[in-house]
């Protein structure tokens, strides 16, 4: 046919899902839920027997994984839900811009310059601090449901 090649850049989520089901009854503590088209963290899960007729139900109550606000919800436990896929990935801090954008460096050398500095306050000074002092930090960086956001962050030493 025809001798030309076909190169695919990988992406890990090449088209897929931002969630995937799950039945209700089976999300714990310490999982993740998708709440009002929020990815959250389940804090506290508790299930009411059936009645006469009708489902267990379980009440979730969540904290969202961005912002923090506090979400609930309440579906039976037979019922499907969605959990966002989570994924936790580490970067290495190059440059803080003065425009709030920071520079990180990728695993294949490449950068990233999309992601704001932390809205958290702690992890804000310690993020700005530590570049001051011109310490090799390396931030987590969380992101699910089309969102990142860092979230913590290493210190691997003096550069």
């Amino acid at each position: 046919m025809s001798d030309e090649e076909h190169h695919f850049e990988s992406k890990a989520d090449a088209g897929a899902s931002k969630t995937y089901p799950q039945q209700a009854g089976t999300i714990r503590k310490n999982g993740h839920i998708v709440i009002k088209n929020r990815p959250c963290k389940v804090v506290e899960v508790s299930t009411s027997k059936t009645g006469k007729h009708g489902h267990a139900k379980c009440h979730f109550v969540a904290i969202d994984i961005f912002t923090g606000k506090k979400l609930e919800d309440i579906v039976p436990s037979s019922h499907n839900c969605d959990v966002p896929h989570v994924n936790r990935t580490d970067y290495q801090l190059i440059d803080i811009s003065e425009d709030g954008f920071v520079s990180l460096l990728t695993e294949n050398g490449n950068t990233k310059d999309d992601l704001r500095l932390p809205t958290d306050d702690i992890l804000l000074s310690q993020v700005k601090d530590g570049f001051a002092e011109g310490k090799d930090l390396v931030l987590s960086v969380m992101s699910a449901m089309g969102e990142e956001q860092i979230c913590g962050i290493k210190d691997i030493g003096p550069k």
